[in-house]
């Protein structure tokens, strides 16, 4: 029996504090939902969920940018189904305007109005988004995925600025409803432009049922990818719990013990007192 070194009370303490750290883990990941509080946790789940976490980053950025090609799209195809119907107007007054039994104020009245048209229909060329043409001649990229991969997006090209094209022909101020004859060629003008327009917001609409379903496919990505995370890094309550209560009692029977432990010297002093 000895009195300078108490190895039981030495080893009741190293297993209370062994009891008390992995009391101290599972309080943390109850309370904060993750399994991995430290990199010591699980070093190599920590890598694989900081690299998902970075990729959700990017998937986001891809989203927003999928997102405002979609808003660039549905501006386009406004302003494109307003000129369609002043396209079509402007094929009803020159068609009146062919009309032989019209007399020159009449022809003077309707060219009023189609220079109007004429004038709505070349302003709408010249429209931007965000400070980005919408009706030039540039293809725009637009993100697909987290890797920065791009659908490149074709342009509406409304031949702004020139004098070549379907719309360019139908605005130019050589067209007009002064005459008969004059009626007649701007209604094969007017009429080309009704052809291209239909072509046109028929390609604007199939590019927006591919950003509709590339959307779709990222938040997709998106979800198994967190679903991925949640495997690795989240904690299961259930079972964390039922450490906690485990570790609870290791600590608290420990306690007890460690009182105990700290007691058996007292009987080297019954010795003594004989």
């Amino acid at each position: 029996m000895v009195i300078n070194t108490n190895m039981e009370a030495l080893q009741t303490a190293n297993n209370l504090n062994a009891s008390q750290s992995e009391l101290s883990k599972s309080l943390s990941r109850l309370s904060s939902g993750s399994r991995i509080i430290k990199p010591s946790d699980d070093a190599a789940g920590l890598a694989v969920t900081s690299r998902l976490r970075a990729q959700i980053k990017r998937l986001d950025s891809a989203l927003s940018n999928v997102v405002n090609a979609v808003s660039f799209t549905q501006t386009q195809d406004g302003f494109m189904k307003t000129m369609d119907k002043a396209l079509r107007r402007m094929g009803e007054l020159a068609m009146l305007a062919k009309d032989n039994t019209k007399s020159q104020a009449d022809l003077n009245l309707y060219q009023k109005e189609f220079q109007q048209l004429q004038d709505y229909v070349d302003n709408t060329r010249t429209k931007e988004f965000n400070a980005v043409s919408m009706f030039g001649a540039t293809t725009i990229n637009v993100t697909v995925d987290s890797e920065g991969n791009t659908f490149k997006m074709p342009p509406i090209n409304l031949g702004a600025g020139t004098t070549a094209g379907a719309y360019s022909a139908a605005v130019t101020t050589g067209i007009d409803l002064t005459t008969s004859a004059n009626a007649g060629a701007a209604l094969t003008a007017v009429k080309a432009a009704i052809s291209q327009i239909a072509i046109d917001r028929a390609q604007l609409g199939a590019v927006q049922s591919r950003l509709n379903f590339t959307n779709d496919q990222l938040n997709i990505t998106k979800e198994n990818l967190s679903s991925a995370i949640s495997r690795v890094a989240d904690v299961d309550v259930a079972t964390e719990a039922t450490n906690y209560a485990r570790y609870q009692i290791l600590v608290q029977s420990g306690t007890q013990m460690l009182t105990q432990a700290n007691n058996l010297p007292n009987a080297a002093l019954q010795l003594l007192r004989g």
